[in-house]
């Protein structure tokens, strides 16, 4: 039984609305997926941008795998995403779009133990919704610990 990995970027919720989402694979060397195995990746500050009609996720970090020899991977390196051509078109013609860009969401292990990643297509958050949804999270935090108390 394999552990599965769950690696959430938890800034694109409070920077961006969400309009569309896809689950998406990853190319990854052997070292790469052994790193991802083991938690040791982050997607905080990355974002996807298409390169000769293929999409690409930009800035992700993969911690290099301890146990790795000279064929390690580099830390941040462009890493291709596997989409129909279909869902690529459609991206490729809503990012076209002033204003809106691709995000990673959620990296993650499947059943198969294959790395996927959720990414979407999202529209940049001004000042006043991100003090919107910090009171919608105060709001419901306080509702959590009155019924906790219950």
């Amino acid at each position: 039984m394999q552990k599965t990995v769950n690696i959430l970027n938890k800034r694109a919720k409070f920077d961006y609305e969400i309009l569309d989402r896809y689950t998406a694979g990853i190319v990854l060397t052997g070292t790469e997926i052994k790193s991802i195995r083991l938690g040791k990746a982050a997607i905080t500050e990355s974002f996807c941008e298409f390169n000769d009609g293929e999409l690409f996720v930009i800035n992700s970090h993969i911690e290099e795998y301890l146990y790795g020899t000279h064929y390690n991977h580099k830390t941040k390196s462009e890493r291709k995403l596997l989409l129909n051509k279909k869902e690529l078109k459609k991206l490729f013609k809503d990012s076209d779009n002033k204003g809106l860009t691709i995000v990673p969401l959620r990296l993650f292990t499947n059943e198969k133990g294959l790395a996927k990643l959720d990414i979407a297509l999202c529209r940049g958050k001004k000042n006043y919704d991100k003090r919107e949804s910090l009171k919608e999270q105060d709001t419901k935090r306080d509702l959590d610990r009155i019924k906790k108390s219950f």
